[in-house]
């Protein structure tokens, strides 16, 4: 979700509004999602890179202090599971408080998996994947294999995304979910997130579905 930041800037309004508006876009794309019956949708909200840079800070005020309508959406459409995952060791314990609650609120509900990365890179993550297998006194690991990999990154049972779109005009995947992306389709768009319309999600969406997947066979 690449261009609050410029976004606000392009606006002449602060960097907090800019996040702001981007978690409203969030709903937006929700709901294209529950329209269209896609069952998971995966969000980058912050990597592991970003969590150094000295703005971070704006959004955990805004995930301590302006969440509550987004939570509150998502409580009265009844049909979006929050799950959020990445290093939660390094956030504080107000953050890992909201993040239970928000899980917790929300675990009933099924027609949309909504998955937030937030403090997330793949590196990380397979860093974290090796250190739980190495530390599990329960069962020896002798071959490692994809099945064992997947059962220890973040989140188990997730199918690897069709499709990712990048907003904000670079191309790259910035350390984001790159074991899953093998064979997931990539578009890119100059549009900042907050920018991004409806039709527009939807005309990718129909690109995507002329697309023949081979999956290298």
């Amino acid at each position: 979700m690449d261009g609050n930041a410029r976004w606000a800037k392009k606006k002449k309004i602060s960097r907090k509004e800019g996040y702001k508006k981007g978690i409203d876009k969030i709903k937006e794309l929700s709901e294209i999602c529950l329209d269209n019956k896609i069952k998971f949708l995966t969000i980058f909200a912050l990597s592991s890179e970003n969590i150094k840079r000295p703005t971070v800070n704006i959004i955990f005020d805004i995930i301590s202090n302006h969440l509550d309508s987004f939570l509150e959406y998502v409580i009265k459409t009844n049909k979006i599971r929050i799950r959020i995952f990445g290093n939660k060791n390094q956030l504080s314990e107000k953050i890992n408080k909201i993040i239970n609650k928000i899980e917790i609120t929300t675990k009933e509900n099924n027609e949309l998996f909504l998955n937030v990365a937030l403090n997330y890179g793949s590196i990380d993550e397979l860093i974290y994947c090796f250190n739980n297998l190495i530390n599990n006194k329960n069962k020896r690991i002798i071959n490692i294999n994809e099945k064992i990999i997947r059962n220890n990154f973040y989140l188990q049972n997730v199918p690897d995304p069709d499709l990712l779109i990048r907003t904000g005009g670079f191309q790259r995947l910035s350390n984001f979910l790159l074991f899953q992306l093998s064979y997931t389709e990539l578009f890119f768009t100059k549009t900042l997130w907050p920018d991004i319309t409806k039709r527009e999600i939807i005309n990718i969406f129909n690109k995507f579905k002329l697309v023949e997947r081979k999956y290298g066979l």
